[in-house]
Order: structure tokens, then sequence, then C-alpha cells
């Protein structure tokens, strides 16, 4: 909050290209600053929310009421701050076995991204109590490419490092869209804490150049994952 994420927004608005902040409800509460800049973005149409959670905690051992009352108090935390409630949903660690359910039931939430198993979009159906099937969007998010590689022991240690992975899922998904005419997608996790360093920053910003040049010739197109 007092220097990563800065970089990494400016990076972001400084070529117009947009980002989906997933945002911890109370660390926005705590941070108005921080708060009057996401508002921002989504009124420029640079960045839509993820609601990370009310705070830093793990779901999946939430007896379901306590969880239910979380995500209710994480969506009107986040309302609060910054004048709608998130469109996305995406646990701290792994969901419960209720979150999704929850999810649907609480209302409002147009996808989440609790889930690693695939590459692109899909639907799914949601059991609720009352014997109704509901359907429910999935965002898969990813660990691959992601800058938790930057981690002590991990994969990442340069600024080179993130940005040769992730132009080379670059490189193979447009590769296969066009040899089979399907539409690929790329997610990439981003932390202000880990990318944010002045070491590593000059990774993502090559990175984003690279991206919007490939936009620029009509190869890629980079969005929100409310979009």
């Amino acid at each position: 909050s007092r220097v990563g994420v800065w970089r990494v927004l400016r990076a972001f608005r400084s070529r117009g290209l947009p980002a989906t902040a997933f945002a911890c409800a109370l660390a926005l509460e705590r941070l108005s600053e921080l708060a009057a800049a996401v508002r921002a973005g989504v009124a420029d149409g640079l960045l839509d929310v993820c609601c990370h959670g009310y705070r830093w905690e793990d779901h999946a051992g939430m007896r379901e009421e306590e969880e239910k009352s979380r995500i209710a108090q994480a969506v009107a935390s986040l309302t609060a701050s910054l004048g709608a409630p998130p469109r996305g949903w995406y646990c701290r660690t792994a969901p419960s076995e209720s979150t999704r359910r929850l999810l649907v039931e609480h209302g409002g939430f147009l996808y989440d991204s609790d889930a690693y198993n695939d590459e692109l979009p899909y639907w799914t159906q949601v059991a609720l109590p009352d014997g109704r099937v509901a359907p429910h969007l999935v965002l898969p998010y990813t660990l691959c490419t992601n800058d938790s590689k930057f981690a002590p022991g991990r994969a990442f240690s340069t600024a080179q490092d993130f940005l040769s992975f992730c132009s080379a899922a670059v490189d193979q998904l447009l590769s296969e869209a066009e040899a089979t005419g399907q539409a690929r997608m790329l997610s990439v996790g981003l932390h202000p804490r880990l990318i944010g360093h002045p070491a590593r920053i000059q990774g993502l910003c090559a990175l984003l150049d690279r991206l919007d040049s490939l936009g620029r010739e009509g190869r890629v197109w980079a969005t929100r994952e409310g979009a």
C-alpha cells in the first residue's frame, strides 16, 4: 500500500490497459487513498473489482453461518468503500464446500474465480436448499502465470524470469488460437507486494507493452474479468 500497489496501478493506467482488482474489503476500509484510486479506475473503465474476502482469513475452515456472514460483511464493506458491490469473488486460499452456493444465495455476483481446473470460463450448476438449480459462471484463476513464483524458493528471481515465463504462455496460446480458430484465455496473477518491487516491475511493464502491441494488431484482447 505504500509503494508497490501504486507502481502496479501506474503500469496499467499509463498504458490505458484494464485489470481486475482482487480487493480485500478491510484493506480498502483502512486505505482511503487506495479506495479512491480503485473507484477512479472503475469510473474510467480500467478496473473492475473481485472481492478477495473481508480480511486475510481462510474460508475453507469456516462454519457455514460464519462464512455467510463474512461474505455479506465483505460485500457491504466494498460497496461502502467503492460505491458499488463487487462483481466477482475469490477466496484468499481455498473455498469451503459451501462457498459457491453461499455466493449464489447472497446474489449479485457475476462470477467466482475459485477454480484452477480449466483455462477458459465455464458455466456450472449450483444446487440450492429450496431444490432449485442455478447457473453460475466460473472464471478460473491460475497459480502458473502468477507472480507468486517470486516467493522465496520458487521459480522467479528476476524481472526477466517473469517476462520470459508469461511471454512463453502468450506465444503458445496465440499459436493454438491461430491454428484452431478458437479463442484462448490467459490470466496473469499479480500481487503488489511481489511484482511491485523496483527490480521486478519492469518485467510487468515489458509484458504489458507486448500485450498492448499485440492488441493493436488485433491478435489479443486485454480485458477485465467482469467485462
